[in-house]
């Protein structure tokens, strides 16, 4: 049991590290919405949106077809062969500042708008997915004189495609606020839940951890597919409540076989990944656009409901174990 919680907390570690080292660009939470409103000329062969609310373009090219892409610069930055394969030129200023969402991000000294393109392989699809700062509102500080249904920043993608030049215009709108119900009904379960458990109703502890950790799983599964996986979506989304939800199935599987005190830790491990997830995704339950292919009342119903309850079994689980005449034992 000792070597099961050893391995669990390292998993949340490396869950951690994950996070951290990809928050800043995978399509995340967010109130605006930008949308492809012109190509001009219209041109067959391409398909282009915008993935995560305004988050990400995303441009397919069909069999056949030639595409470069522009940069901010007007370097080369992307080109997309007739054979689906996408290459990126790496000299590109643009393949750099594209990294970050606000184009917090370093340039070479030698990724200068005039060098020899140097391409490097990044697709072989015909379809590729990119931050584009020519697509959304360049900063985390809301628009100044502006508020929730007005226009907030357009910009042009300029594309050769076989030749022609086009352009694909792209302006995004800030979205109102989401309705607070979803996120009302999940803290109401989740409190519901945390009073029966703490309440001395401590055999529903697994059942519960099982439960929440599966629809948590759920939910940060089909948002993990829901993004390209150029955009670098974070394992936790999923990883975080899988791994609860097993140590949730080992604690019930082993129950009559470990000690008490192995029981209580792994209780509280599940309960703690639980609460890890849900505080992950307090941002998700404000925002207005989610980059996930669930209806976002139901993402925000699940992320409530598991963040309370998560924190209604921890507090069990605490109480459990520093109360005398609530200890757990299995032999008679």
């Amino acid at each position: 049991m000792r070597r099961t919680a050893t391995v669990t907390m390292f998993m949340i570690l490396w869950l951690l590290l994950d996070i951290s080292a990809a928050a800043a660009d995978p399509p995340g939470p967010t109130d605006y919405l930008s949308q492809v409103t012109e190509i001009d000329p219209g041109v067959p062969g391409i398909s282009i949106e915008i993935v995560g609310g305004d988050s990400f373009v995303v441009l397919v090219v069909e069999p056949g077809v030639t595409v470069d892409v522009i940069g901010y610069s007007g370097e080369p930055y992307l080109r997309y062969l007739p054979d689906g394969t996408v290459e990126e030129n790496q000299l590109s200023p643009s393949r750099y500042l594209n990294e970050d969402r606000y184009a917090a991000a370093e340039v070479p000294a030698d990724a200068v708008a005039g060098a020899e393109p140097q391409w490097r392989v990044v697709a072989s699809d015909g379809s590729y997915a990119w931050h584009d700062h020519r697509t959304h509102w360049m900063s985390s500080i809301k628009p100044p004189g502006k508020s929730p249904g007005d226009e907030v920043a357009e910009g042009v993608i300029p594309l050769f495609v076989d030749g022609v030049e086009v352009d694909v215009t792209v302006a995004s709108v800030w979205q109102g606020p989401p309705s607070a119900l979803p996120i009302v009904l999940g803290v109401t379960v989740g409190l519901l839940v945390a009073f029966a458990v703490i309440r001395k109703r401590e055999q529903i502890i697994n059942a519960i951890v099982i439960t929440a950790s599966t629809a948590a799983t759920i939910v940060g599964t089909v948002a993990y597919f829901s993004m390209p996986a150029e955009t670098g979506p974070p394992w936790s989304l999923w990883a975080l409540p899988a791994t609860a939800l097993v140590v949730g199935v080992v604690t019930v599987v082993r129950r009559t076989t470990m000690t008490a005190g192995s029981y209580r830790t792994l209780q509280m491990l599940g309960a703690l990944e639980l609460v890890l997830w849900g505080g992950l995704h307090w941002s998700w339950l404000w925002a207005a656009l989610l980059p996930t292919s669930l209806p976002f009342w139901l993402d925000r119903f699940v992320s409530a409901g598991v963040l309370v309850s998560g924190i209604g079994v921890t507090i069990a689980v605490l109480l459990a174990a520093t109360t005398p005449g609530r200890r757990v034992s299995f032999r008679p």
